[in-house]
Formats: C-alpha cells, structure tokens, sequence
C-alpha cells in the first residue's frame, strides 16, 4: 500500500516538524525498504541480490508478545 501523497506533504511541511517528529511519526507507522542489486557481465546476469528491510517500533511488530509480562509479588 503506497502513502497518501498529501499524508506525506503535511508531515514534511509542518512549519513545527522536527527530526524527532518524523522519526516519531516512521516508528509508528513503520517503512518497509526494499532494493534489487543486479551484476552482470558482458550481457550475463552473474548475481541477483535483494534486499529489504522494516524499520518500526518494537511493540508494532511484534504485538504483545513485546508486552513485559506482569511481575508477581513475592510471599
């Protein structure tokens, strides 16, 4: 799913945006990267590589399971 254009002008031009708010804004909404790097020699492909990456907050991807587990009191 692409971005909305104008979700991302809004958060660009925001006369109060900071560094801290986009990095706020990326951890929250999480990025996917992607890339393809593609070497050849005289017309052969010799190696495909592909690359991607996800950059969000720890509790966005893993859900609960991120949740610290509750302590219990001792006797």
């Amino acid at each position: 799913m692409k971005p909305r254009r104008g979700a991302v002008q809004k958060i660009l031009e925001g006369g109060d945006a900071s560094v801290l708010d986009l990095v706020d804004h990326v951890l929250n909404k999480g990025v996917v990267i992607e890339g393809a790097v593609l070497l050849g020699l005289a017309g052969v492909d010799l190696v495909y590589l592909r690359l991607s990456a996800v950059l969000a907050a720890a509790d966005r991807v893993l859900g609960e399971a991120a949740a610290p587990a509750p302590r219990r009191r001792a006797p």
